[in-house]
């Protein structure tokens, strides 16, 4: 092929290849694929109780509660004046959030609406809600106490009796309203119980100020949704202020948390790539005669982010953002491929530019393809972010390679001459040489020894975020102000029928009575009957014909007016004519939709997925037997024992993956030179694991994930040089720059606000740099190698 239709052919595949890549970003909408959410991080089929729990809480209503706290900033005269100052505030603030779009449910939780709601709910519905328990209860006293006396009979005596003795208790004159129509107590028996969710803030510290609860209708994971909240809140904000100045407003929820997050991801992002490429530019240019050239080197590292870019939008709906910030890496990897084809100096003075290709090319491909086939196991991982890392890096390094092949194809002269230090070797036969070198790698193997014995690991998921302390405050003391305390666990319980969730709970509050037994747990789910008690409702009231007459009679006997419970006999008579037969799982439904507000929160039955949450007045203690299907909050906030799986998941695939790398190796360089060549990346792996060790520096899932891929580039240098050993030539020093920009590149990454990039940077780099001096040492350490050295010098 000439030398211009070489040009021809290879511009015309990298400018076919970048319009695929535009074409195939725009037309799958690439900006909407990409994630913020730290739940696209974990799998979608997690097997984990917990997991699909939390999946289910954060993708439902859960996720769109908005939190507002209106404070007085002084300037009131008298408490009075600051209640009244708070109380028009309120008023002004909830008009406006319930004007907006933005929001499809607005309560004030300080003025009793939300608490009469959720009473008349229970109301309404007490005899299907409370009847069957009740009656289930009195019917196992019947049997121990008078199994021969007539159960209506029995039945109507027991509840005027029941009703005397609590007419003599001082919470009975909260109910006074109440007991012409619930003498059966069925309401009161059941207040108690759900106090804990009819008023958010009881257990926090009292302060003045008002509360507002808010549902948004959009999602927080979408930045319209985020927006829209934000819109609305600004607006609430400034209506505050123009009705009542010196009101506070302070909000917070997923929305603002979430925005936040995907605010300083992205600019994480940008920040950490620019930074990279310069590095990787910055030592490219010193490491070469001509600068200016160098800039030839920038397309391959562009091509590769495109390729990489264009794969993993391809490959997968939904791409965490994290992908991106782990991908500037690709920016020291990637120019690899170009340092080895531009900075190789062509074989005399007739060698055409695919003659050179033809002599680099079973080191360019083994080199790539050792690293492409480790990262391609990463596909086998549980984990998305890791096979979106293995689709993004393989795809990254493939195109880095045949963008850099067609790239310099098109380029006059593809060869740059590098300065001296980058090509400057020390004289070999030394030996003083060769003790320092010999003593500099036994150094290297006692680090690897002593720092492994050492090493510690700490999974948390927290550091898979950008830390936000200003904001992490505000949201911890506002929830406090709506209830949050220290002093109380919330339990989750779940099944996948409302009826297995409602026996689990009832399981669950028996193993908190018994292990916490001086405190209260309350859950909106125990006022559902629990299926048994359902079940058997037809046969209980089956022999209550003669109730409503009996219970007149019992009433009159205890002295009470029975023309005062007339209303009571019209809803029971209403209520047994209408009784029939009726589906389980249907009425939960029904009771979990007229929930309305925070007590919305509280339950949800959907599709196999059906949960309850209790609140528990003790602080956090052990987790409850699995036999009761329940959680606490803090084990669902706390993932780390599922990180910590995913860890050992990632550490099995690393080594199956390094086993096919090294078996690569030796299956293109055989079970002689194979050895050495592996004996390089690992023990440069080994050493960096080794010194982290014996810095006390706890390691987590990302450190793992980034010594797999230190080993795999590490690879590149030992297969150049040993390939240039064998024809009795020093090492090019393309390796050296390589080695130099990949570390540079991983320097920036480690200089992350993300830990967990951070972690993954630093270990990199570690490694990157030992594999480096690992190279230029071993040829000294040696007799053989030394020689060697010194006659391809000489």
């Amino acid at each position: 092929m000439t030398p211009l239709r070489q040009k021809r052919v290879a511009r015309s595949i990298l400018a076919a290849g970048v319009l695929a890549g535009v074409a195939v970003l725009w037309l799958l909408g690439a900006p909407h694929r990409i994630s913020t959410d730290v739940l696209d991080l974990m799998p979608q089929a997690e097997s984990s109780p917990e997991l699909a729990l939390i999946r289910n809480l954060a993708g439902d209503r859960q996720s769109r509660v908005v939190l507002i706290a209106l404070d007085e900033q002084g300037g009131a005269d008298s408490k009075e004046a600051a209640a009244h100052r708070l109380s028009a505030a309120g008023e002004s603030a909830l008009n406006s959030l319930r004007r907006s779009d933005a929001f499809e449910d607005v309560e004030m939780m300080n003025g009793g609406s939300y608490r009469d709601a959720l009473g008349t709910t229970v109301f309404e519905r007490r005899f299907d809600l409370l009847a069957p328990g009740w009656l289930a209860g009195r019917w196992r006293e019947h049997q121990a106490e008078a199994p021969r006396a007539p159960w209506s009979t029995w039945l109507a005596e027991r509840t005027a009796s029941r009703l005397d003795a609590f007419l003599s208790r001082p919470e009975a004159l909260g109910f006074q309203d109440l007991f012409g129509a619930d003498p059966l107590l069925l309401v009161p028996d059941v207040a108690s119980r759900l106090q804990g969710f009819a008023d958010p803030a009881a257990g926090s510290s009292s302060r003045d100020g008002v509360l507002i609860w808010a549902l948004a209708r959009a999602s927080p994971f979408e930045k319209e949704g985020q927006l829209s909240v934000s819109e609305a809140i600004d607006n609430a904000t400034r209506d505050v202020s123009a009705a009542e100045p010196g009101i506070d407003l302070r909000w917070t929820g997923v929305f603002r948390l979430a925005a936040e997050s995907r605010r300083r991801i992205e600019s994480e992002v940008s920040r950490l790539n620019i930074l990279s490429l310069v590095a990787v530019m910055a030592v490219a240019l010193a490491g070469v005669r001509r600068p200016a050239r160098a800039l030839l080197l920038a397309p391959v590292v562009l091509f590769s982010m495109l390729g990489a870019l264009t794969a993993v939008i391809a490959a997968f709906d939904h791409v965490h953002v994290l992908v991106f910030v782990v991908g500037s890496i690709l920016c020291g990897v990637a120019i690899d491929y170009g340092f080895y084809i531009f900075l190789q100096p062509p074989v005399g003075n007739g060698e055409s530019y695919a003659a050179k290709v033809e002599r680099l090319l079973r080191p360019l491909l083994a080199s790539c393809l050792t690293v492409v086939l480790g990262f391609s196991l990463l596909l086998a991982s549980d984990l998305p972010l890791i096979r979106q890392i293995g689709v993004f890096v393989g795809a990254g390094l493939l195109t880095a390679l045949v963008s850099a092949i067609l790239w310099f194809a098109q380029v006059d002269d593809p060869f740059l001459e590098t300065r001296r230090f980058a090509r400057a070797r020390a004289k070999a036969g030394s030996g003083a040489l060769r003790l320092a070198a010999r003593l500099a790698l036994v150094l290297a193997g006692l680090v690897a020894l002593a720092g492994s014995w050492r090493l510690t690991w700490r999974d948390d998921i927290r550091d898979l975020q950008v830390p936000a302390p200003d904001l992490e405050s505000n949201d911890r003391e506002i929830r406090a102000r709506f209830g949050d305390d220290p002093d109380r666990t919330v339990y989750f319980t779940q099944g996948a029928t409302p009826g297995q969730a409602r026996e689990s709970l009832d399981r669950f509050l028996e193993w908190n009575a018994r292990t916490f037994p001086n405190s209260d747990a309350v859950s909106i789910g125990s006022v559902l009957p629990n299926p048994e008690d359902w079940a058997q409702l037809s046969a209980r009231i089956a022999g209550l014909d003669s109730f409503a007459a009996d219970l007149r009679g019992a009433l009159a006997q205890h002295g009470f007016d029975p023309s005062a419970f007339n209303s009571f006999f019209d809803a029971w008579a209403s209520w047994r004519a209408s009784h029939r037969e009726r589906d389980y799982d249907a009425f939960a439904r029904e009771f979990a939709s007229d929930l309305k507000g925070p007590a919305s929160m509280t339950m949800a039955v959907r599709p196999n997925a059906c949960w309850f949450m209790t609140l528990a007045a003790h602080p956090p203690g052990a987790g409850p037997p699995d036999f009761t299907h329940s959680f606490s909050a803090t084990q669902l906030e706390n993932l780390n024992d599922l990180f910590r799986r995913y860890r050992m998941s990632a550490l099995r695939l690393s080594a199956l993956g390094l086993g096919l790398v090294g078996l690569s190796v030796f299956a293109i360089y055989g079970v002689r030179r194979g050895p050495r060549i592996f004996a390089i990346p690992c023990g440069s792996c080994l050493f960096a694991f080794g010194l982290f060790g014996l810095c006390g520096h706890p390691l987590n899932l990302f450190n793992l994930l980034g010594a797999f891929l230190g080993v795999c580039l590490a690879h590149n240098y030992a297969i150049f040089t040993w390939e240039n050993a064998a024809r009795g030539e020093t090492p090019p020093p393309s390796i050296r720059l390589s080695a130099l920009c990949t570390a540079a590149s991983f320097g920036v990454l480690a200089l992350s606000a993300i830990p967990v990039i951070a972690a993954l940077g630093s270990m990199v780099a570690v490694i990157v740099l030992a594999a480096l001096a690992a190279v230029e040492i071993a040829p000294f350490a040696s007799r053989r190698g030394g020689l060697a050295v010194g006659k391809a010098l000489d």
